[in-house]
């Protein structure tokens, strides 16, 4: 036979085949089944084949006549599936409205994997908070919101989630703040700007707690915070609110300096609305804070924009933009434990700023299922200090993501490269210039085994460069421009594994592990500045590196119409050559590295929703433990040679047990809201057992603070109250008595927080 018959067969076979199998069509669109809102990136599958929806939720799909099962998927909402007959050549449409999901394990969620992910099947500890809660406690900016989330602790502006951070008062976290799945930490300081987030325009924010520096990078060590903004629906809708706090005396009576009462006066629009392809969101907050701390304040305004455009049904563009300006004034510790609402003169200090971002953004989908995003930002920090604090910056961020969806396989691929750059000016750190730039690359597997297993598997690639333009400090002498400008390099490579088995319905177990990885901060490296106590440069400070694991299961439940659901964790977070400030040999502080850390404990918490004896409900609660340890620590006396780091380490704390400063061993959140028709009852409260340890130095140069923490004793409970009246769908007063004991307490060291207060809040929707 002749070789080119040979070719030839296999061919014809082929075309043979391609003959005999006869194609239909099978198109149509997915929707919300109460508000008909379209459904983006739903899974259509039918046997081994599979595709998603558009922006508009429309779907295609060629597949060969006959039989067969349609399944219909879409995280937080109920699966639907349904048996199709399709003939040779047919082009059958059908449109299928969705129910939502009630269960709160199925709440979607996307910060894991950058992707639809049922709360239950996440492979890691994370806390998901609505907007109505935020509001309903009237939360003005996001850091008092947090405060709710069991395990987390703001210090001063500083986010601790399991004990995984201290206090350093404004420089350097571990705890990175994501806007729209974007950092946007400070690019001098690597802290978060809490008031510059949107809250008028949160959907969700989802709370990741534990390392996940293998999707999202440095500042990523200790956990995530995602605030997600919104979308319009299909009804344009308007919101506004006023609220006004009023702070009423001190239990203690020394402590009042005022004669007119502090007050706090805050003021949210927001409005969203669809023009057939194009999406709207406008945001604006008024903030004017006239604090209960004698001459300091917060007052400023804040804008913001969020735009999409949908060219087709497959690509979307679209530029989102924040603006915050303002002034504020504080002061770092009290005059005096008997007047501690007022400030040492020599801490005081008052700043204006400007901050601004603008978010370009571009998402396609593949008609395969594959979907590219661009994600950019330009952040732009200015902030005009007295005593010399002054300082600009601005970070360039852009990232491509690539994500690909295998139904057959059922397993998502998520690829991408990431490129930061940022630029430094400030009286902080030399008066002089500082540049950086971080390239990494990533890619994470999330793959469904049995139908039960889900694993996730992830990697991430770092290389950090900092380049410094001539400054040193040594021995107390600071030098700037006199030495040689030099560039400061390192690559660091990060892993991550993930586990969640669905053991029985509701029924989820859970293991992870993570590697962490954090270059520090300019600021923790060079700042050199006064804050009522000195802080100098550590040019030589080095990076900070370790891993956390955890097991967890959660454990849905419904009692009649109330659900929701128990979660209990053990943890472990072991970090190498761990950050923090520290007094040295010039009785300044600095940031320095003090060695390995070890911090464990356990969590519990619950959350729940529905009719609970007979009333519609809401709970959230935890308590969570830690254990955070030196791996050295020596509490002898420190020689005059400056000793080891495990005397350093003691010496510096005002323990002599081995405990990490500015950590609360025990805490306790708990809020419980229940309706009876028109009205609103709620309930939260707060423990936090006292910190065991603080910087040692804090008691010889803040007054009363030894007799402070001795009327503190082993901590404290907060109790705030609250009630609504929803006078229509559309209006709701509302009013909310903070600190009902009228304790005095604080967080960190020569700060006092709130007395007794009384808020009046006005809702209204049209």
């Amino acid at each position: 036979m002749n070789r080119r018959h040979l070719f030839t067969i296999p061919f014809l076979l082929m075309g043979g085949i391609l003959m005999g199998q006869q194609l239909a069509t099978l198109t149509g669109q997915i929707t919300d089944n109460a508000t008909q809102e379209p459904l983006i990136a739903a899974t259509i599958q039918i046997g081994q084949k599979g595709t998603l929806t558009d922006f508009d939720g429309n779907y295609s799909i060629t597949i060969n006549e006959g039989t067969h099962q349609l399944t219909v998927r879409y995280v937080g909402y109920e699966t639907t599936t349904q048996t199709i007959e399709l003939k040779a050549g047919e082009n059958l449409s059908i449109n299928l409205g969705l129910e939502p999901q009630t269960n709160l394990l199925q709440t979607a969620t996307v910060t894991t994997g950058k992707f639809d992910k049922p709360l239950g099947e996440v492979t890691v500890s994370l806390e998901v908070l609505q907007p109505d809660l935020i509001q309903s406690t009237n939360k003005p900016a996001l850091d008092d919101a947090l405060q709710k989330v069991p395990g987390v602790t703001v210090i001063d502006g500083q986010a601790n989630i399991r004990g995984g951070s201290g206090f350093s008062q404004g420089a350097g976290s571990r705890v990175l703040l994501l806007v729209d799945d974007i950092p946007i930490l400070n690019a001098d300081a690597g802290f978060p700007n809490w008031d510059d987030v949107p809250v008028e325009s949160i959907e969700q924010i989802e709370v990741v707690k534990g390392a996940a520096s293998a999707l999202y990078g440095s500042a990523a060590l200790n956990g995530i915070v995602n605030v997600r903004t919104t979308f319009p629906s299909l009804e344009p809708e308007t919101k506004a609110s006023i609220a006004y706090t009023n702070y009423f005396s001190p239990k203690d009576k020394r402590l009042k300096w005022w004669d007119s009462a502090p007050y706090h006066l805050i003021a949210s629009l927001s409005h969203k609305q669809k023009f057939n392809k194009f999406d709207l969101v406008l945001g604006g907050f008024y903030n004017k804070e006239e604090s209960f701390n004698k001459d300091t304040y917060n007052r400023y305004g804040r804008f913001n924009i969020g735009t999409r455009y949908r060219v087709s049904d497959r690509l979307s563009f679209g530029v989102n933009a924040n603006i915050n300006a303002g002034e504020s004034a504080a002061f770092s510790y009290w005059s005096a434990d008997t007047s501690a609402y007022i400030g040492n003169a020599g801490t005081a200090t008052a700043r204006d700023r400007v901050r601004y971002n603008i978010d370009p953004y571009l998402v396609y989908f593949e008609k395969n299922g594959a979907k590219h995003r661009v994600l950019t930002r330009y952040h732009e920090v200015n902030n005009n200090n007295d005593n010399n604090q002054s300082n600009y910056s601005y970070t360039l961020y852009g990232e491509y993501q690539y994500q690909k969806r295998f139904q057959a396989a059922n397993l998502v691929m998520t690829g991408g490269f990431v490129g930061r750059a940022t630029r430094v000016e400030a009286e902080l750190y030399g008066d002089t210039t500082f540049t950086s730039q971080n390239l990494a690359a990533y890619l994470q597997f999330d793959k469904k085994f049995f139908n039960r297993l889900n694993v996730s598997l992830g990697f991430r690639y770092e290389d950090n460069v900092l380049n410094n333009p001539g400054f040193s400090y040594t021995d107390g002498v600071f030098l700037n421009g006199v030495v040689d400008p030099s560039e400061e390099r390192e690559s660091k490579p990060v892993l991550r594994l993930g586990l969640n088995y669905q053991l029985a319905d509701f029924t989820y177990i859970r293991g992870s592990w993570g590697q962490g990885y954090r270059f520090p901060t300019i600021a923790e490296k060079f700042i050199f500045t006064n804050a009522g106590f000195p802080v100098v440069p550590n040019p030589t400070l080095g990076s900070e590196t370790g891993w956390s694991a955890e097991l967890g299961i959660k454990q849905g439940f419904r009692l009649g119409g109330f659900e929701g659901f128990v979660d209990l964790a053990a943890f472990t977070m072991k970090y190498e050559d761990m950050i923090e400030f520290n007094i040295n040999s010039q009785l300044a502080f600095n940031a320095v590295n003090i060695g390995g850390t070890d911090i464990s404990g356990a969590e519990i918490s619950i959350a729940g929703k529905g009719n609970l004896f007979g009333a519609p409900t809401t709970i959230l609660a935890g308590y969570t433990y830690v254990d955070p340890r030196f791996d050295e620590f020596d509490p002898t006396p420190l020689p005059a040679d400056g000793g080891t780091l495990a005397q350093r380490n003691a010496n510096n704390s005002s323990s002599s047990d081995n405990i990490l400063k500015y950590r609360s061993k025990h805490t306790i959140k708990f809020d419980l809201e229940t309706q009876i028709k028109q009205f609103n009852i709620g309930l939260e409260s707060f423990y936090n057992s006292r910190l065991e340890a603080i910087d040692a130095i804090f008691f010889l140069i803040v007054p009363g603070l030894v007799e402070f923490r001795e009327r503190i004793g082993n901590g404290f409970w907060r109790h705030n109250i609250r009630a609504a009246y929803r006078f229509n769908e559309d209006f709701k007063a509302s009013i909310i008595l903070g600190n009902v004991t009228n304790i005095a307490y604080n967080f960190r060291p020569g700060l006092l927080e709130e007395p007794r207060n009384l808020t009046v809040r006005l809702d209204y929707k049209f």
